[in-house]
């Protein structure tokens, strides 16, 4: 029986009202970069606010409470012991009252609601598998005569988090436990969720499908979200589309050049196979204020330079990735926000034939059309600026009458079938062909 099927043998495959939930990539904040697995009620709300005025209008919809809600007394620790989540009868994980004081019901709804209520998405963040806590407990599976400890899988643990174990959805109460989970999700309103620790490797397919038709059984169209995606494979590409809008093709993405420059080459693999409701995920943009209480580095705005946070919105905007800002929004730099609604930049996340056209040591170009329009970014990896003549044969073009760099503006001269640059070091120039 493949790891897509259920018990009587019947593939998981999504509910259409699901898949149209994305069906451009989303956009939005989540709190782990700032706030790593301690974000508080006040902190997620100033961050949602912040969103509503000053995104919304451009796309930037979904608010998103990362790692770690369910713990009462957060920290920056590394993990070495399980977390003392609080849970309820059936080893659900709920809010932490002291940090959510509108969850005191042992209910995210109020905390969604407010967040309706801004016009925004709300969304949580998993980690695979059931609270250590709860198979201690010997806690009951809802609507099952089994326990937490009957379907716990010690044999499929989390190498970096010891807060959860396994799931064996073969088990009676497997696939109810999950069940129960994402009712519960829905009963609070939530509109997205990201599971953590199922494409590490190795892919949790099992726990994935399981959580995939927990989602369509609970009545509510959630967004599916896949991390991390280290070493992942194309090998799945089926499986993903089948059960997910969103998966990580990548580790935890920081603010490093090196990091960056390792994306091209995933997205130039992975850009090819994006599809409306599907989409590979190069994580989050580690823009802006972070590490205020995060787990790498401290308390800072971004290091990546202007030029290099230009190049990391084309890159991920020609991928086609889904964006989820990870600074401290009410911080953010003018200039950073400028980045964020550059209106023309956005639009490549509903462009077509998007793909690399040129590596040529450290010069990489992409090409990409929107509604008819032709779109070319000469990248520059060195670490100086690069003089650069972009001949239209090189960026298959054969003709047009005017340039334009996207990101200043500025019209570019067309001199003999090319366009003489300067792209910036670690920068990109994003041109639009007319």
């Amino acid at each position: 029986m493949s790891a897509l099927e259920t018990a009587s043998g019947h593939p998981t495959r999504m509910d259409p009202e699901r898949r149209a939930r994305a069906e451009r990539p989303p956009m939005g904040w989540n709190s782990w970069d700032c706030f790593g697995g301690s974000v508080t009620e006040a902190e997620v709300l100033a961050n949602a606010e912040y969103l509503a005025e000053n995104l919304r209008g451009h796309g930037w919809d979904t608010v998103v409470v990362d790692i770690q809600w369910y713990e009462p007394d957060p920290g920056t620790h590394d993990y070495r012991e399980a977390s003392d989540a609080v849970l309820d009868q059936w080893g659900r994980p709920l809010p932490a009252p002291g940090r959510f004081p509108s969850a005191a019901g042992g209910s995210f709804r109020p905390l969604a609601d407010r967040v309706h209520a801004l016009g925004l998405r709300f969304g949580v963040h998993l980690m695979r598998g059931v609270p250590r806590r709860a198979v201690e407990r010997g806690l009951p599976v809802l609507g099952t005569d089994v326990t937490c400890a009957d379907i716990a899988d010690e044999t499929r643990l989390c190498p970096w988090n010891p807060d959860n174990v396994g799931v064996d959805v073969t088990r009676p109460g497997g696939q109810e436990y999950y069940d129960s989970l994402m009712a519960l999700l829905a009963e609070w309103a939530v509109d997205f969720v990201k599971l953590d620790d199922v494409l590490y490797p190795p892919v949790e397919s099992a726990e994935i499908a399981a959580v995939s038709r927990a989602i369509d059984r609970s009545g509510r169209p959630m967004v599916l979200s896949l991390s991390p995606g280290r070493e992942l494979s194309l090998a799945h590409l089926e499986e993903f589309r089948d059960v997910a809008q969103m998966w990580r093709i990548s580790d935890d993405f920081w603010d490093d050049w090196g990091q960056l420059r390792e994306q091209f080459q995933r997205a130039a693999r992975w850009a090819p196979h994006q599809r409306p409701g599907a989409w590979a995920d190069a994580d989050m943009l580690p823009l802006g204020r972070i590490g205020i209480r995060a787990h790498v580095g401290g308390d800072r705005l971004s290091r990546f330079s202007l030029d290099e946070q230009r190049t990391l919105l084309t890159l991920w905007c020609l991928l086609r990735s889904p964006l989820m800002f990870g600074g401290h929004l009410p911080d953010t730099p003018a200039d950073t926000l400028e980045l964020l609604t550059n209106e023309t930049v956005l639009s490549l996340l509903g462009g077509e034939g998007s793909r690399e056209i040129i590596r040529d040591g450290d010069l990489v170009a992409w090409e990409a059309s929107v509604s008819g329009r032709a779109f070319r970014a000469v990248f520059w990896l060195g670490d100086e600026p690069r003089a650069y003549r972009a001949h239209f044969a090189d960026l298959g073009l054969t003709d047009a009458a005017r340039a334009e760099d996207v990101w200043t503006g500025e019209e570019l001269p067309i001199e003999g079938a090319a366009v003489p640059l300067t792209v910036p070091a670690h920068g990109v120039r994003l041109i639009a062909f007319d």
